[in-house]
């Protein structure tokens, strides 16, 4: 049997479902190129019947996008079956998706049409769909509470009719992995012509085993799988393509199936489809959730420093992400403490890890998670202590900038205790003093981060910037306040030139 597991993403089309997804033209046809980027298979682009809206967002995504075949949702009716085709005309690679319900429930009280009715109505239609392209998928919708023996005549009919894909729907997710799993394999041991067609699973999460289902019916013989992007979509949302790829990729050995998917681009691409749904993901959303790669324990931050495969079972550059976390707060040790001192360029003793540790727990008892500017302040009042003699010491400044001029600033420094004056120019004020600042001092700093935070309210508020400073290994920060930002700038700047002058010295004086 074939070992490679095709991927429908359907983000586009059931994935616009969810409430508040709703994209317009331009933004669909940017998800579906990235779309083709991840390497799915199908992309599901619309429903060209539904508004002129989707018809041209089917229409570019199918002649403009490159690589996979696209796809329009079509129901069981001619005018859809037509809008479809028109949207796809002219495409390298289209595909026309038609469906109609074949449970009772559905059949009785939303179509309100009898088994025999139903099964004409589908073979009719897969056979218009299939005059216009060779390319056919057919969804019998509901079907995990359809009567099999309906089921499996209505698929040996539609696959008579031309039906290259038959899509198995849980529709409204009521399933459970065993018996979806079991639904699947009486389809391939009682539809005579199964061999014709693809069997592919569209999963709904409302138990939230939409992707159990769907990787149950894979281990069964389904070789499609229909999914979205961070699992968005009708009520509860559809099986997630990231999870469902990464389960094939992660136990290729135990399943022996595979995808075509660049699982590096699997988070970017969730990126982009949560900026422009402003759907967010929860953080811990398996993959691509901002915890997925997250570590507070101090036990599994000891492990994962030691040998990565201790606690995590993927790599996070695996799906595009740049690396593990390990989150410092009241459950971390000793060891992942050391390490993200390392991490921002802080060499210390054992006595002063040890005191530095202290204070670091005392705070992490206090606030849920312990940040980068947090560890650097410890450091600065426990370890460091910036002796009062500093090099650096500003004087006065004076920025000129607008709309129609160059930034300009003159400075005056004081630089162990002779006044130093200069000018110089830059982007905007800020840089402008800064490359002044640099000029005087000689310095070669890289500037890593500059932050703004408003001390109280009001448009005369008090500013506090917030630098980071980078130069030959050492890494300072420097911080500085004032109603003016431009001063409150200037102080942080040479507040961290000052830090990194005090490392550079007391590393020149450990080395005599």
């Amino acid at each position: 049997m074939d070992t490679l597991v095709r991927i429908f993403d359907t983000t586009l089309r059931d994935g616009e479902q969810s409430p508040g997804a709703s994209m317009n033209v331009e933004e669909k046809v940017q998800v579906a190129k990235q779309l083709a980027k991840l390497g799915v298979d199908i992309i599901e682009a619309g429903f060209a019947y539904s508004s002129p809206g989707d018809f041209e967002a089917v229409r570019r995504i199918s002649h403009e996008v490159e690589g996979p075949v696209v796809c329009s949702l079509a129901r069981a009716k001619p005018e859809d079956i037509d809008s479809a085709w028109e949207a796809l005309k002219g495409a390298p690679k289209p595909r026309i998706h038609t469906f109609i319900s074949t449970s009772d429930i559905h059949l009785k009280y939303q179509f309100r049409m009898t088994r025999k009715e139903a099964l004409r109505r589908a073979v009719d239609m897969v056979e218009r769909a299939r005059g216009y392209v060779d390319d056919v998928e057919f969804s019998p919708m509901d079907a995990s509470r359809s009567d099999p023996s309906y089921l499996y005549e209505v698929l040996e009919a539609v696959i008579s009719a031309g039906a290259t894909t038959v899509n198995i729907p849980d529709t409204v997710g009521y399933a459970l992995p065993h018996e979806f799993g079991a639904l699947i394999k009486g389809i391939r041991e009682n539809v005579p012509n199964i061999d014709r067609a693809i069997i592919s699973v569209h999963c709904h999460n409302d138990l939230g085993l939409a992707v159990a289902n769907s990787l149950s019916a894979v281990i069964n013989g389904a070789r499609q799988v229909e999914c979205t992007i961070n699992g968005i979509g009708e009520r509860a949302g559809n099986a997630s393509l990231e999870e469902m790829v990464m389960i094939l990729k992660t136990r290729k050995n135990l399943l022996g199936l595979d995808t075509s998917v660049n699982a590096e681009q699997i988070y970017p691409t969730s990126r982009l489809v949560s900026s422009i749904t402003g759907i967010m993901v929860q953080p811990n959303k398996a993959i691509v959730g901002d915890n997925a790669f997250a570590h507070e324990s101090g036990i599994h931050q000891d492990g994962l420093l030691k040998e990565k495969t201790t606690y995590e079972i993927m790599k996070p550059e695996s799906v595009g992400i740049s690396r593990s976390i390990l989150v410092l707060g009241k459950h971390s040790g000793r060891h992942a403490f050391r390490t993200r001192l390392k991490e921002l360029g802080y060499e210390l003793s054992e006595e002063e890890l040890n005191r530095a540790f202290r204070t670091f727990k005392i705070l992490a008892d206090r606030k849920k998670e312990v940040f980068d500017e947090d560890i650097e302040a410890i450091v600065q009042d426990e370890i460091l202590r910036v002796e009062e003699s500093e090099r650096y010491r500003l004087v006065r400044l004076s920025v000129r900038s607008g709309t129609d001029i160059q930034p300009t600033s003159e400075v005056e420094l004081e630089v162990d205790g002779r006044v130093v004056k200069e000018k110089g120019t830059g982007d905007g004020p800020v840089d402008a003093v800064y490359k002044t600042i640099a000029k005087i001092t000689g310095t070669k700093s890289r500037l890593l981060k500059y932050s703004v935070n408003a001390i109280t309210g009001g448009t005369d508020a008090q500013g506090e910037v917030t630098v980071r400073l980078e130069e030959d290994g050492h890494i300072a920060l420097g911080q500085g306040s004032d109603t003016d930002i431009i001063v409150a700038s200037a102080k942080a700047y040479v507040n961290a030139l000052n830090k990194l002058e005090y490392r550079k010295k007391e590393k020149r004086e450990r080395l005599i």
